[in-house]
């Protein structure tokens, strides 16, 4: 269904120069903008688009009307977010009708409020509760005791094993696995004893999964993901991690067991943080960066190498072989000065 550009500008409380009445029907990138469509300028480097856009209307901050004169525009502080909000205008979820497909196996215990969607193949088990609006996609497994809150929805095989419990509003992408038994392991002698992993998992309201994330069980108590946590698709969460509510995490990271990760932080792309320590509120950690100490105070954390080229990175990996001789040489250079004994 197609805006006004002025509802649109109203809807993100944007400030409009040129015309109101211009149709807006899909939202675009500048470099593939197309009439109909509304673009947006985040990145300073997509501006040597702006001449050549096809895009009825372009998002912008103030800073960039000038570059943008010509077009029809919707000035915004933050033109990323505005386009968010206008592609969830143009493009509301859609949720099925109501109902049970023939070929669902669903425990006669099971309570499933009468507005959810239970697709082909799927297995609910005994005592679980799903509540209304769920989508429940074709192939997931729901175990015994499970607890789906309203508006939720399990895309094609997610496995959500016994006792977890999910919020409002969550996404949950195929593949995901939630509830499965943390890596617990005791040494006895040359072998290892499994330990039962008896708590479970506890995800709150407005949370998203990406497909292939997989979410272990507690060994004694919950894992718990709170509110509005974003995770991307590939993510390893051990048993017993805490993560606070609204971070994001990319994908193929790896929090390692106990971790505890506060609220309102961001996790790079591979990033890997080791057990048992915690994360303060609001610290963001670069990708590819390994934790492995508590990070106390907000703020940006890196570790490791950038890319570089090759011959580069070859002449600093030579000159690393080298690093623990020429810190002794450094030493011992450093103590003969403090004796006054000089370097000749």
């Amino acid at each position: 269904m197609a805006h006004r550009l002025a509802e649109l500008a109203e809807h993100v409380g944007a400030r409009l120069v040129g015309d109101p009445e211009v149709r807006i029907e899909d939202v675009c990138t500048l470099p593939h903008g197309r009439p109909g469509c509304i673009a947006f300028l985040a990145n300073p480097r997509y501006r040597r688009y702006l001449a050549t856009t096809r895009a009825s209307a372009i998002l912008v901050r103030e800073a960039d009307v000038e570059a943008a004169r010509g077009h029809h525009l919707l000035v915004v502080d933050d033109p990323y977010l505005a386009h968010a909000r206008i592609a969830r205008l143009l493009h509301p979820p859609v949720h099925p009708a109501g109902g049970r497909h023939p070929t669902a196996v669903v425990h006669e215990t099971a309570e499933i409020d009468p507005s959810a969607w239970i697709g082909p193949h799927v297995v609910v088990e005994a005592d679980v509760r799903i509540g209304p609006r769920c989508q429940i996609h074709a192939g997931c497994y729901l175990g015994e005791g499970v607890t789906v809150g309203e508006e939720s929805c399990l895309h094609p095989h997610v496995t959500v094993l016994h006792g977890v419990r999910i919020g409002r509003r969550c996404i949950l992408h195929p593949g995901a696995v939630i509830g499965s038994d943390g890596f617990g392991l005791a040494r006895e002698g040359e072998r290892w004893i499994k330990v039962p992993q008896l708590g479970s998992v506890r995800i709150g309201d407005d949370v998203e999964v990406g497909a292939n994330t997989t979410i272990d069980r507690g060994a004694i108590e919950d894992t718990v993901i709170e509110d509005g946590v974003k995770l991307d698709n590939q993510i390893q969460v051990a048993h017993n991690v805490r993560i606070g509510a609204h971070t994001a995490i990319a994908g193929c990271a790896g929090i390692s067991g106990s971790a505890d990760i506060g609220r309102h932080c961001m996790l790079g792309g591979g990033v890997g943080v080791v057990g048992h320590l915690s994360i303060a509120d609001g610290c963001v950690v670069t990708g590819m960066s390994m934790v492995t100490h508590d990070l106390r105070e907000p703020g940006v954390y890196s570790s490791g190498l950038p890319a570089l080229p090759n011959d580069k990175w070859n002449r600093i990996a030579a000159r690393l072989r080298h690093l623990d001789e020429l810190a002794r040489r450094l030493q011992r250079l450093e103590r003969r000065l403090d004796k006054g004994e000089g370097t000749s």
